[in-house]
């Protein structure tokens, strides 16, 4: 695959992936903003707690569907034997942790490093939301605090 082909193909997925992203995290605040300000303060310690856990895990499975995204492009391009090398490879490439186990071949390298800059960017904007989130639960109990004095 030539280096052009491979940044043309690299923009796509990337393209994609920040989709997905922007339309994961749209949904995960839909959801949170369902989130309403409770009478007692038991009720909030249990619906910070619970989302919280539905943003964690929102933003894993988002970052897992990018994940496979990436592996499906690597397996249709037949850089893997089979798609339990691409995901593995995909997974650790996207991570950033890259252990060098298993590579891509000549021809595919870019795709890997660019899956990588595209990772860490998505973790870096899940982190600023996750952030948010709880910044934002703090914020609702400071004012239930206030409006509750003990």
């Amino acid at each position: 695959m030539t280096l052009i082909h491979q940044l043309m193909l690299a923009t796509l997925v990337v393209g994609t992936t920040v989709i997905v992203h922007l339309v994961g995290l749209a949904i995960l605040l839909a959801v949170l903003r369902r989130y309403r300000r409770a009478e007692r303060r038991v009720l909030i310690v249990l619906l910070n707690g619970a989302a919280i856990l539905v943003a964690a895990f929102g933003l894993f499975a988002l970052h897992s569907v990018e994940i496979w995204i990436w592996a499906g492009v690597f397996q249709w391009l037949g850089a893997f034997a089979d798609f339990e090398h691409a995901l593995y490879f995909s997974t650790s490439t996207y991570v950033t942790i890259g252990y060098g186990d298993i590579v891509l071949p000549p021809g595919f390298r870019i795709l890997g490093a660019i899956e990588g800059a595209s990772g860490i960017i998505l973790i870096g904007w899940s982190t600023a939301f996750f952030f948010s989130i709880v910044d934002r639960m703090k914020l609702l109990e400071r004012h239930f605090d206030a409006d509750h004095p003990r």
